[in-house]
């Protein structure tokens, strides 16, 4: 059946619909006949029509073809359709600025269908057009799927008028519509996705430093702990952290410097434990090297890589004084080091009544940091040990011995008092003595010290570390570290004009003209006392007599002499064990005729075996609370005394 035209009937072309939402009908492919009839004019030739059209869009049958004439030119296609908008500068400068991040990754995530960030890798650099498109009838969709932008370009009728012109432009809405569609997915199967929205201006570029205030805040090291991971580096050669930066910057995540300290600062002192290791440690090993044992050597190494320690020891007769020094910082935390100690072990003659209030003015002193392990006495004679607290594990079981010098045993202001344990595998042994007073009585004192390390029954149940190199008869060869430190009462052997005149020359400490006339010096060179012993060389003036309260040596009428009555004198079983770092007085305090004097040594440390009686951490609780609340309240007080202070002050405008 044919038209009015002369034309047969063709069943309906199925066209995809455009990007504004409308449909290509049949009345379209009517038109389009038309035009290519009155094109043909009478030529009679038959219609040369593209294959790529003729496949496509099927505007033609068989019919027509064979009566159409069309001139045998090739016609020029319609130029290929933009598919993209113009692009802004500043969409170029976000394009360019998105292909930048690392981020950029997270966009080729197949499995993300609806997040506008997908839509970058889809499309190209340009974001798609902002169009709804429909999906068509099935049957329109199967034609569609044969064609391409390509083959539509290819349509007849560029220089011609009318209709051809109308179909190219058609076919050019076609090939956007459809190019649009395959972007979008619409025919793909899979689901839709959003169009990109593009920002009306470039958004401002984010940082590299990605670490919160809170995790800076929450994490941050301590202000009095900043430089101790260079220092330990340079000085000790600790591990600050099992955590190295390699491991915090390969995993692909952004970091910077702060959140990086702030999560190695967190293994700065505990070092993390594996789960294997807390199920098949054993702390009951006898083997020196045993994995995972305590007092080994992996363990020692965790916490004293170069494995020698800090050690304070001090000696100060007290004269048996009530009042205490207001302040004991000069005395136990001296500025020339940088870093406090880790041990202290302090020795009192003739000490203060109370001796409980001045064992909670050290505890207050030293701060949270720092323990009391034991503390023991004889008579008027007192020694405490501290250790730092997560050290307290590494020690054996603390044992004490006293010995009475003199002849009425119930008369205890002279003699000695021992403390001993073992810290890892190294021994220890602290003696403080009080020796018999008088500028002549040497040997008196010579006899004290015999009797001292006769009488002093230490160790009891620790093992010896090396017994065969111990002897009964002395108990300074029993132990690895001895340090002896107390009021020797050992004196200068020259009157007090000629020590005065040599102080008053010297006033920069030069005190070697004095050591030349002292007894101890004498007597150790000869070795009739303290064998085996080393003293630190002397830089200071004399640390007795003193008149109470003042900076001047004795001024009463018995005109006491100046001497180095108090010494801390030291002995190690194997060579170069122990470094004398620091000795010297404390001249602040002034409650009692004799001055502090103390030391500070760099001590060896072995690795030792656990099957030894361990102290398991013990030590004095009630102490360290009492400590702890004392230093608290003072400072409470300080910072209420400053604020009144302040307020208090009157400002006067001249």
């Amino acid at each position: 059946m044919s038209t009015p035209n002369g034309f047969p009937q063709h069943s309906r072309v199925c066209l995809t619909r455009s990007m504004e939402g409308g449909a290509v009908q049949d009345l379209q492919a009517k038109k389009a006949g038309k035009a290519a009839r009155k094109e043909a004019g009478g030529d009679g030739a038959p219609p040369k029509i593209g294959t790529p059209i003729s496949e496509t869009l099927k505007l033609l049958p068989e019919e027509l073809k064979a009566n159409m004439k069309i001139k045998s030119i090739t016609p020029r296609p319609p130029r290929k359709p933009r598919l993209e908008r113009a692009a802004s500068l500043d969409e170029k400068s976000w394009r360019k600025w998105r292909r930048f991040r690392t981020s950029q990754e997270s966009l080729t995530d197949p499995n993300e269908t609806s997040s506008s960030n997908g839509s970058l890798q889809e499309a190209s650099p340009s974001p798609p057009t902002r169009g709804r498109a429909s999906p068509c009838n099935p049957c329109c969709q199967q034609d569609s799927l044969h064609s391409s932008p390509d083959a539509l370009e290819a349509s007849p009728g560029g220089k011609s008028r009318g209709g051809a012109s109308d179909l190219g432009k058609r076919a050019s809405e076609i090939s956007s519509a459809f190019g649009g569609l395959l972007r979008g997915k619409g025919f793909a199967g899979g689901k839709p996705r959003l169009s990109q929205i593009m920002p009306a201006r470039p958004l401002p570029p984010m940082e590299l430093n990605v670490a919160s205030h809170s995790l800076r805040t929450a994490n941050r090291i301590d202000s009095d702990c900043l430089d101790y991971r260079h220092y330990s580096q340079h000085k000790f050669g600790r591990v600050s952290s099992s955590l190295s930066d390699s491991r915090l910057q390969g995993n692909g995540t952004l970091y910077d410097n702060c959140s990086t300290d702030s999560m190695k600062s967190t293994f700065s002192v505990l070092t993390p434990i594996r789960a294997k290791d807390v199920r098949s440690r054993s702390y009951l090993e006898g083997s020196l090297l045993a994995s995972g044992a305590l007092m080994g050597a992996e363990e020692l190494s965790r916490y004293f890589p170069n494995r020698s320690m800090g050690i304070f020891v001090a000696t100060w007769n007290m004269q048996g004084q009530k009042e205490l020094p207001v302040n004991l910082d000069d005395f136990l935390l001296p500025t020339d080091p940088d870093f406090a100690q880790d041990m202290y072990v302090i020795g009192v003659q003739e000490g203060c009544p109370d001796r409980r209030e001045w064992e909670i003015r050290l505890q207050e002193t030293l701060g949270p940091h720092y323990v009391l392990l034991h503390s023991a006495a004889h008579g008027v004679l007192y020694m405490s040990v501290f250790i730092r607290r997560d050290l307290i594990w590494f020690c054996s079981e603390v044992e004490y011995a006293t010995v009475t010098t003199r002849i009425v045993s119930q008369i205890k202001t002279k003699g000695a008092l021992g403390i001993s344990f073992t810290f890892f595998g190294t021994s220890f042994l602290f003696i403080t003595s009080h020796f018999t007073s008088g500028d002549s009585k040497v040997n008196e004192r010579k006899l004290d010290y015999n009797k001292t390390i006769q009488a002093l029954t230490l160790p009891k149940n620790v093992p010896d570390t090396n017994p065969y190199r111990s002897s009964s008869s002395d108990v300074t060869t029993r132990f690895d570290e001895v340090f002896w430190f107390g009021d020797f009462n050992f004196r200068l052997n020259k009157d007090r004009e000629t020590v005065d005149s040599i102080l008053n020359q010297n006033p920069d400490t030069d005190v070697s003209k004095l050591l030349v006339y002292d007894q101890l010096t004498s007597e150790m060179s000869r070795g009739s006392i303290f064998k085996g012993f080393q003293e630190a060389d002397i830089h200071f003036r004399p640390s007795y007599k003193f008149d109470i309260g003042k900076d001047s040596y004795d001024t009463t009428s018995k005109q006491r002499t100046p001497s180095y009555t108090d010494r801390v004198v030291f002995r190690s079983r194997y060579k170069d064990d122990i470094q004398a770092v620091k000795y010297s007085s404390c001249p602040v305090i002034k409650t009692s005729d004799h001055r502090p004097v103390f030391a500070l040594f760099r001590v060896k440390v072995r690795p030792g075996r656990d099957n030894i009686p361990l102290a398991a951490g013990l030590f004095d609780r009630d102490l360290y609370l009492i400590g702890i609340r004392r230093r608290a309240t003072r400072e409470l007080l300080k910072r209420r005394e400053q604020k009144d202070q302040r307020s208090s002050s009157i400002c006067s405008i001249s």
